[in-house]
């Protein structure tokens, strides 16, 4: 039997502005477009082995013993000079299944993202702690690679950075940029995360926090004078606070309270939503550490969180329900998708009346 390429679906979703790649046993080639998974028209069925068959010439050989032992592997490789590509060999029900995602080569700018005012306030500040959060495939990662580059361009920094696997590759500007890629450039991700404290940093992008230490670590070189990006999968801002103070036991949670409130400087939550007319569009939340942020945080009234990016909008903070309701009223996005993001409906539907729309009833 001929061998399989991957190339033919590589060209399929790029040429259909897609996101994602899927394979898995028994089913044709589907691709992700507008958020949509869709099949690859035309396309035939594949077994579990097929897909092993093109997953394997995209690995290297400790990526394929991974693989064999764990049965999953998380990789990346570039696609020619158009994208960089992320992936995710895993098996399921016994076969070998693939999951691939298309990252342009081309980092994308505020102006093409639509980044909130306080992106721009990030990438001037010395030193402090960044969260991006939000549910996966909401975008942190492009979100990070926008403002990784804008520091790169205007400051004369090291930025150094801890991925799994490295997704955007920034060339030296301004600044020198240090990647390093988990199972390439380290044995482990906890590994690199202590040794960048040695590593001379100005800039650092530790990825996701994955556990206690990798937190610790964050917010100890956050004190310490060094500007922090990191990522968690939380679906608001007030939520990532209290899941970093949750992972810690409770004899050294008000502790840690005491450490974010002195440490933070912005959370910036996001959900993707469904553009009229296709493609996607990101929709913020922002939550800066102003001196009312940080009391509420130090005394564990993370709740109240909301009403204060409700009110400070001249410091830059939004709610996502009030993001939701410009991109409704500037026509980008619909009411019905909008609801579908908000945990909020509410609130959405008094911030249409705000501005002189009414919400659609039944």
């Amino acid at each position: 039997m001929e061998a399989l390429s991957i190339e033919p679906w590589l060209e399929s979703l790029w040429e259909r502005h897609g996101s994602d790649l899927l394979l898995v046993g028994d089913s044709a080639p589907r691709v992700r477009v507008s958020g949509k998974l869709q099949p690859v028209e035309g396309a035939a069925l594949l077994s579990g082995d097929q897909i092993r068959g093109v997953a394997w010439p995209l690995l290297n050989e400790v990526q394929r013993a991974t693989f064999n032992e764990k049965l999953d592997v998380d990789f990346s490789f570039s696609w020619g000079d158009r994208a960089r590509i992320r992936g995710s060999l895993f098996t399921q029900r016994g076969q070998a299944a693939l999951a691939l995602r298309m990252i342009p080569s081309d980092i994308p700018t505020f102006e093409d993202l639509g980044l909130p005012m306080a992106a721009d306030m990030v990438v001037k500040q010395p030193r402090g702690f960044v969260l991006v959060t939000g549910p996966t495939g909401s975008g942190k990662s492009t979100t990070l690679a926008a403002i990784i580059n804008r520091i790169n361009e205007t400051r004369p920094s090291h930025i150094l950075t801890i991925e799994d696997p490295v997704e955007y590759v920034h060339h030296h500007k301004m600044s020198a940029v240090s990647q390093r890629e988990v199972g390439l450039d380290s044995p482990s991700f906890d590994r690199a995360l202590r040794a960048a404290l040695r590593e001379d940093p100005d800039v650092l992008l530790v990825g996701e926090m994955r556990d206690l230490e990798s937190i610790s670590i964050a917010l100890t070189m956050a004190e310490t004078g060094h500007l922090v990006f990191a990522t968690l999968h939380t679906n608001d801002a007030p939520q990532a606070i209290d899941r970093i103070i949750d992972v810690f036991p409770p004899e050294r949670q008000e502790q840690t309270r005491v450490q974010i409130a002195a440490s933070l400087n912005t959370v910036i939550a996001q959900r993707l939503i469904p553009k009229i007319g296709g493609g996607m569009v990101a929709a913020f939340e922002v939550l800066v550490a102003t001196s009312a942020v940080r009391n509420l945080i130090r005394e564990g009234r993370a709740s109240q969180l909301p009403n204060i990016m409700f009110t400070n909008s001249k410091e830059g903070m939004q709610t996502l329900e009030s993001d939701l309701v410009r991109l409704i009223s500037e026509g980008i996005i619909t009411y019905e998708d909008a609801v579908e993001a908000s945990a909020h409906p509410k609130e959405l539907a008094r911030g249409l009346e705000q501005v002189g729309l009414s919400a659609p009833q039944g």
